[in-house]
């Protein structure tokens, strides 16, 4: 008699590993750049360099990403001893930990890379672009870096109102110039670095290709709405670091690379294949960053029947149709095409009906908590997972107030697991599984709940 052999639990999606592997060439480009004395930038996930960076031909690789790729494998250990033998407190965000403890035992080797870092590790640097964005962490990290490298630190701002404040007349356009003015200093430092001018027609094409990579991501994820989900978080953040973490200046494998995505999803889609292996008993959503330490949890719960079929932290947003022409300069062109205005996103995601009531009732409240919480609504959750980080308070602040607001408006109930980005010591999947069972009871205690208030789930 033949065994039964047992599928996995995730139902993995084909295109996502070409997608994958595209992190492991940009790490592989770094260090062919600096081989060749070309320069290599480490940069900070925030939205606005990477297109210029690739433009002006230097190659860039992503200490946070990398931060991932080290806990992933799990070698982020030696370096987060590193960095606390070096003084930083074991509270202080994981990606930054793990960043130091790696320059430190780099300046050790005389600026070599070490024998022990996975992916070929990160080549020394020739800048650092840090970003003032969504934690004070990130720029005084960086900052922290002059003590192993002799390389300048540019911090790129950006403008961040509270939603009060971005309904307010005339926010929109002092923030656009706000942003057109960093880019063009930030431009204006690349060449008297590099010694050389900005090719305006190759940012051109780099910009354009990430607005079709994000046109791409954003498209992929309506077709997520589906009963059963098509696909799950796992590939959603395993495909989505090819999309945010891109060193090189021709971005036309990834756009392929998710074109080819796209349509695996709909078929999936269209013949109604989910992304588990198992019957879709709860459909959950993912709120806060990933245990990239510990993602193995996630097929333990798929086994369950849990499908996650979206995500907050690093989700794309919807594009931009405007056109562009009109503005000369090509920075503006560029800022043009990707930012808008809170006012914009509340009537692309409740339309012309609902707007105008939701844009008065956040002037009045202070707080867009009805469009933090569509996404919900959208994909039907029956569930949330938090993930309360211990070395992440920007990320995990506002968790338990989000919990109460979902349950508020939706009776969508909430499970909180606590973790880490990086560190594996401060996870424990036995007791997360344990609290996974019993939430079930949860789960379908308030989709009834729903179903008697006469809600769409």
């Amino acid at each position: 008699m033949t065994q039964e052999v047992k599928t996995r639990p995730l139902n993995r999606l084909k295109a996502m590993y070409a997608l994958r592997a595209e992190v492991d060439k940009m790490y592989a480009a770094g260090g062919e750049a600096k081989a060749e004395g070309r320069p290599v930038a480490w940069v900070m996930l925030e939205g606005w360099a990477n297109p210029i960076l690739s433009a002006m031909d230097v190659s860039s690789v992503y200490p946070e990403n990398y931060s991932s790729l080290c806990a992933a494998a799990k070698l982020a250990g030696p370096f987060l001893e590193r960095a606390e033998s070096e003084g930083y407190p074991t509270h202080l965000c994981g990606y930054a930990r793990t960043c130091v403890g790696y320059s430190a035992r780099m300046v050790e080797l005389d600026g070599q890379i070490p024998p022990e870092a996975p992916a070929g590790g990160m080549p020394k640097p020739t800048l650092l672009v840090s970003s003032g964005e969504v934690c004070d962490a990130r720029f005084k990290w960086f900052q922290s870096l002059g003590r192993y490298f002799d390389a300048p630190v540019w911090t790129l701002e950006s403008p961040s109102p509270g939603a009060r404040e971005s309904l307010t007349e005339g926010t929109y356009e002092r923030n656009a110039q706000f942003l057109i003015s960093e880019l063009r200093h930030f431009v204006n430092f690349l060449e008297k670095l590099l010694g050389k001018k900005m090719d305006w027609d190759r940012l051109e094409f780099t910009a354009s290709g990430t607005n079709e990579i994000n046109r791409l991501r954003w498209e992929i994820n309506q077709l997520r709405k589906a009963r059963p989900g098509p696909m799950h978080t796992r590939d959603f953040w395993s495909a989505m670091s090819s999309a945010l973490y891109r060193g090189g200046a021709d971005p036309t494998a990834i756009v392929e690379g998710h074109k080819k995505l796209y349509d695996e999803v709909k078929y999936r889609v269209d013949h109604g294949i989910a992304g588990i292996n198992r019957p879709e008993k709860y459909r959950l959503a993912f709120e806060g960053l990933p245990p990239w330490h510990s993602l193995g949890f996630m097929d333990d719960l798929a086994d369950r029947g849990w499908n996650f079929v979206c995500e907050t932290a690093y989700s794309p947003r919807r594009p931009i149709d405007i056109d562009v022409t009109k503005y000369s300069d090509p920075i503006e062109r560029y800022v043009r095409s990707r930012y808008r205005s809170l006012a914009d996103n509340i009537r692309d995601e409740f339309g012309a009906e609902e707007a105008p009531a939701l844009i008065e009732e956040v002037k009045r409240e202070g707080t867009a908590r009805r469009l933090r919480l569509k996404h919900i609504r959208d994909y039907q959750c029956d569930g949330v997972i938090l993930h309360i980080l211990l070395s992440c308070r920007a990320a995990s602040s506002g968790l338990s107030l989000y919990a109460d607001q979902l349950m508020e408006v939706y009776k969508v109930p909430s499970l909180i697991i606590e973790g880490d980005i990086i560190d594996t010591s401060l996870f424990n999947p036995v007791e997360a599984l344990k609290k996974a069972e019993a939430f079930e009871d949860t789960m379908a205690h308030y989709r009834k709940v729903r179903k008697d208030l006469g809600f769409e789930w």
